[in-house]
């Protein structure tokens, strides 16, 4: 079976910890929002928020290339506060037959988010996240 899992959580919650563990030492792919927003030779990250469009477009794209080529686990690691902003992927994954897991990460750690994000936005993002249990 193919899965598809989406890692969703406030910056610092451990998202990217948890989506290196699962891809089994880069066995399987991890696309995320931020890997637009890295330089892969330096590791610097750096947000510019009119590019974020094409970080999410990029995200989407890399994620139904994996599909298309039938990669057997793909993995997702964004904050995913918003409903519209995992809906894409619910989308492709009935297209390409796909099995969605969706786990929400949380803070249990005192992790610290290495975007440099404050409490005042954090807590904002907190606001709009929505759990659904049933």
């Amino acid at each position: 079976m193919s899965s598809l899992i989406i890692l969703r959580g406030l910056p610092g919650s451990g998202k990217s910890t948890l989506a290196k563990l699962l891809s089994e030492n880069n066995k399987w792919p991890v696309y995320s929002i931020d890997s637009y927003f890295t330089n892969p030779e330096t590791n610097n990250y750096k947000f510019e928020f009119d590019k974020n469009h094409l970080a999410y477009k990029n995200c989407e794209e890399l994620t139904e290339l994996a599909m298309k080529n039938r990669i057997e686990k793909i993995i997702l690691d964004n904050t995913f506060t918003l409903d519209w902003e995992i809906e894409p992927y619910f989308k492709m994954s009935k297209i390409y037959n796909y099995k969605v897991f969706v786990a929400t990460v949380e803070n249990y750690h005192q992790g610290k988010n290495k975007h440099e994000i404050n409490d005042e936005q954090l807590n904002k993002m907190a606001q709009k996240y929505k759990i659904k249990l049933k």
